[in-house]
C-alpha cells in the first residue's frame, strides 16, 4: 500500500508533510508525492506577476524556473525517502487559453478561472489513470486559496475515494485563523515526528532552494518555523472526514 501525497506545486507536500512522510519511507512504507503543476510552460510571453516571481527566484524565464524547480523537488524527494512523481499541467501562472491569453495575471489566491471549469476533470484522469486500489491519498486543505490548490482538491474529491487532508504550509502559519473552518466536519489524527524526522523535513524544504526568499524570510526563519510548528502540534497532524473514521464500541 503506497502512501501518495498530492503537491499542486514542487514544494506543497514536503513544506506541509516532509516530517510525517521521512518517518513513514523510514519505517519501510512506500511513499510517492505527485505534484499536479509540474508541466513545461506553454509558449508565449509571461506576465508581469510571473516576471516578479522568477526575479524572486533569480530565474531568467519560465521553462528555466520548471527544470529547476523539478531539479529542487528530486533532491528535496530524497531528502525524506519519497520518489517524485511530475504530472504535465502547467502551474497558474504559466496556463493561457487557447488564443494565449494568460489566466491569471494579477493574482493567484483566487477562485479558479472559469475558463478552466474542465480542468479539474482532466486532472482526476490523469490521476486514475496511475492510482492502485489501495494507495492512500493525502490531498491539501487549500489553506490560503491559492487557485492550483483549490483546483487539486476539487479533482481528488471527483475520485470519490477516501482522502486524509493536509493544512497547507506555509499558508496555514500565516492564517491560522483559517483552520476552523477549514476542518469542519473533519477528525484529525496525530502522527509523531521525531527529532530525526523534524531535521529531515527542513532538509527537504531547505532543497527548494530558489522558494524560501518567497516563503520565509531566511533558511533559519524556516527552520524555526517548522520546528515551533512540529512543537506546537506535538507532531503532524491529518484529518479525515467525520463520517469514514470507526469508533471503538
Amino acid at each position: 500500500m503506497r502512501w501518495i501525497y498530492i503537491s499542486p506545486h514542487f514544494d506543497d507536500a514536503v513544506l506541509s508533510c516532509g516530517g510525517l512522510i521521512w518517518e513513514q519511507t523510514h519505517s519501510g512504507m512506500p511513499v510517492e508525492i505527485w505534484t499536479i503543476c509540474a508541466g513545461d510552460p506553454p509558449p508565449g510571453p509571461s506576465s508581469s506577476l510571473a516576471d516578479e516571481m522568477h526575479g524572486n527566484w533569480k530565474t531568467a524565464s519560465a521553462l528555466e524556473t520548471v527544470q529547476l524547480r523539478r531539479v529542487e523537488d528530486q533532491n528535496a524527494a530524497r531528502r525524506v525517502g519519497a520518489q517524485a512523481v511530475h504530472f504535465p499541467i502547467p502551474d497558474c501562472i504559466y496556463r493561457r487559453s487557447n488564443t494565449g491569453s494568460l489566466f491569471y495575471t494579477e493574482d493567484v489566491f483566487i477562485a479558479p478561472n472559469p475558463r478552466e471549469k474542465e480542468l479539474a476533470e482532466q486532472i482526476a484522469a490523469l490521476l486514475t489513470d496511475r492510482l492502485r486500489q489501495y494507495d492512500t491519498l493525502v490531498c491539501p486543505l487549500t489553506i490560503g486559496g491559492h487557485v492550483d490548490h483549490r483546483i487539486t482538491r476539487a479533482a481528488l474529491e471527483m475520485l470519490d475515494r477516501p482522502l486524509w487532508y493536509y493544512a497547507d504550509v506555509p499558508y496555514a502559519l500565516r492564517h491560522p485563523e483559517q483552520m476552523p473552518a477549514a476542518v469542519d466536519g473533519l477528525v484529525g489524527k496525530r502522527f509523531y515526528i521525531s527529532s530525526r524526522g523534524l531535521k529531515a523535513w527542513q532538509e527537504a524544504i531547505a532543497a527548494h532552494a530558489s522558494q524560501i526568499s518567497s516563503l520565509f524570510e531566511d533558511a533559519d526563519d524556516m527552520r524555526r518555523l517548522i520546528r515551533d510548528y512540529k512543537l506546537q502540534n506535538d507532531g503532524l497532524t491529518l484529518w479525515e472526514p467525520e463520517e469514514i473514521v470507526v469508533h471503538p464500541a
